[in-house]
């Protein structure tokens, strides 16, 4: 089995495409989804979520535009708005959508659940309640055992869902990077089907040098079991040793990915 990557780029929260939706650069958006998919992305993250008063119609100009040149893989629909995802899975074409995302609050759960089902998404499942961000190991555990069951309940294949632990900085709590890595072991043991997935670039902020903090924690949650990650596959460095742990790792059977990406010239200088 391998890693999986969303890429992370097309987000209206990064100055650049902020500017390119705002004059709807069709040719820089598709670009960026381009450059990501060839980078080895296997999905395309989609969000518009800064622009809180066109997101619905945004969103469905992003999804149109970068289903235009990306026919390969398909896009993850990421919005806190359950009308602007909706939008987006209408209009998506390239096999299977993941949504971003869901959480155990009541809301939020009762607003995209009937999205996941009648599209049949893959779906980003926060560690998050009505309670607020969990602060602990234990906090986290406690979400995953409310919102879990209810999402296999209602019918969500485990396959399907990737549960994402919420990285905290290190900067404002050491031990931050231990509690996801005890959250990641307890989920991995009791529930071996449901997959991971995180984004990186919490742990580091605040702190210099955060790429080698980020590109650090990514093989120590690799090890425990993570298995998606929400990056910049332009990353080259991320990127070569998330194919090189894969294949440490045994998720790369005879080493055949890590060739692969070896004969495409990926880890040369």
């Amino acid at each position: 089995m391998s890693v999986l990557i969303v890429g992370e780029l097309i987000n209206t929260s990064r100055k650049a495409i902020k500017e390119a939706v705002e004059i709807r650069d069709a040719s820089y958006i598709q670009k960026v989804a381009l450059e990501q998919e060839k980078a080895g992305a296997n999905y395309i993250d989609v969000n518009c979520g800064t622009r809180v008063y066109d997101e619905e119609e945004t969103m469905a100009w992003l999804v149109n535009t970068v289903q235009e040149v990306v026919t390969d893989i398909p896009l993850c629909i990421d919005s806190p708005n359950h009308k602007a995802i909706k939008v987006g899975l209408e209009l998506h074409k390239n096999g299977q959508p993941m949504v971003n995302s869901i959480t155990a609050e009541k809301e939020r759960f009762n607003e995209v659940l009937p999205l996941i089902k009648e599209y049949k998404t893959k779906v980003v499942a926060l560690l998050m309640s009505d309670e607020g961000m969990p602060d602990s190991a234990e906090d986290r555990i406690k979400v995953v055992e409310n919102l879990l069951p209810r999402l296999l309940d209602n019918g969500i294949p485990a396959e399907d869902i990737y549960l994402d632990p919420l990285i905290k900085p290190i900067s404002t709590g050491y031990l931050a990077g231990q509690e996801v890595l005890q959250t990641i072991s307890y989920i991995k043991a009791k529930y071996p089907d449901v997959h991971m997935i995180c984004g990186l670039s919490n742990a580091s902020y605040g702190l210099p040098n955060r790429k080698y903090l980020n590109r650090a924690f990514t093989i120590n949650t690799m090890s425990f079991g993570m298995d998606s990650y929400i990056l910049n596959p332009l990353d080259k460095e991320s990127m070569c040793l998330i194919y090189s742990s894969q294949a440490l790792l045994g998720l790369d059977k005879h080493c055949k990915q890590f060739l692969k990406i070896h004969r495409k010239g990926l880890f040369e200088d």
